[in-house]
């Protein structure tokens, strides 16, 4: 037991050191109150993390340097007969819909 928990801390140190860029930034004042702004002003703040991450991510995709992620998405097959399998599949389960 005790071999595969030090095998799980392992593994996360490497994902950690190896996997991801740690940064300390500092930010000048306006920044800061606007980020302070911004998060009190959501319902649920997302983390600075989060904040900073999305916006390096918005950034550097309209200027070219990172490919924009697209949303996975379930489309028909085609092979049922039906066109709308990938939306009321739950009905179809359930018998609701013939």
């Amino acid at each position: 037991m005790f071999a595969s928990i030090t095998n799980f801390i392992k593994f996360t140190i490497w994902c950690y050191n190896v996997a991801m860029k740690r940064a300390t930034m500092t930010l000048p004042d306006d920044l800061a109150e606007a980020i302070d702004q911004f998060r009190s002003a959501q319902e649920t703040p997302p983390a600075l993390t989060t904040l900073v991450q999305t916006a390096l991510r918005e950034f550097l995709q309209e200027r070219g340097f990172l490919r924009s992620h697209r949303r996975f998405k379930l489309g028909p097959v085609g092979r049922s007969g039906r066109s709308d399998v990938s939306e009321n599949h739950d009905a179809y389960f359930a018998g609701t819909k013939k």
